[in-house]
């Protein structure tokens, strides 16, 4: 599938979620919107969520592909948000379907959970373009930790008017200073777990072979 066929499919489903609620954007609105045959739809995404995944991976991509290798002069928090805020400029064009997208989470489970693994696997990529490790118990934490931080941040980013968004930078300070003491916490409970279970390891008995019974079959008279 040529990836302007994907492009103009993405773009579709953006510009109606622009206009109305996710529930009420069927699978053959979008082909009529790219302007495609449901079958070469089909072919191209599984659903609407696989689109959207493509639309946060294209969001990705950019943010990363525009940005600078991580300096030891820079602390992991100054890189975040200088992430942070060259993805908020990359989803700009999209704020309304963005902020459609979101209501519709807020009142539909199954779709919020759905839009948690997807941003899941988009924080993993975050976090390694600043320079964070997402590996083990601690960076698991630290990956829903940036989710969870971004949820805050958008619904601020969406009523943000001022052009250099004053308040979402602000709100985003605060909720990197939050993520920053919230991360210590974890990661003294993740060092504490690693070392206890280090510690019941070392202390586990060794498995021993079975002795045989002896065979106390009576001899043939």
């Amino acid at each position: 599938m040529p990836n302007e066929t994907k492009t103009q499919i993405v773009d579709a489903l953006l510009g109606l979620l622009s206009a109305k609620p996710y529930a009420e954007i069927g699978l053959g609105d979008i082909a009529a919107r790219a302007g495609l045959s449901l079958g070469a739809l089909r072919e191209a995404y599984d659903g609407k969520i696989d689109i959207l995944a493509d639309f946060m991976r294209r969001i990705d991509r950019a943010v990363l592909d525009g940005a600078e290798t991580p300096s030891t002069d820079e602390s992991g928090r100054d890189r975040l948000f200088d992430l942070i805020m060259k993805r908020l400029d990359q989803m700009a064009p999209h704020r309304a379907a963005i902020g459609h997208l979101a209501e519709s989470a807020r009142r539909d489970p199954a779709l919020a959970l759905c839009l948690n693994c997807i941003a899941l696997d988009s924080a993993r990529f975050m976090l390694a373009g600043a320079g964070i490790s997402t590996d083990g118990l601690r960076g698991a934490a630290r990956t829903q930790g940036f989710v969870l931080m971004m949820s805050r941040v958008l619904p601020i980013w969406l009523k943000d008017e001022d052009p250099d968004l004053s308040k979402t930078m602000a709100a985003l300070d605060r909720a990197l200073e939050h993520a920053e003491t919230w991360s210590r916490r974890t990661d003294r409970a993740a060092g504490l777990v690693c070392r206890v279970a280090n510690r019941l390891h070392r202390h586990r008995p060794e498995s021993r072979p079975r002795e045989p019974k002896p065979d106390t079959a009576q001899p043939a008279a």
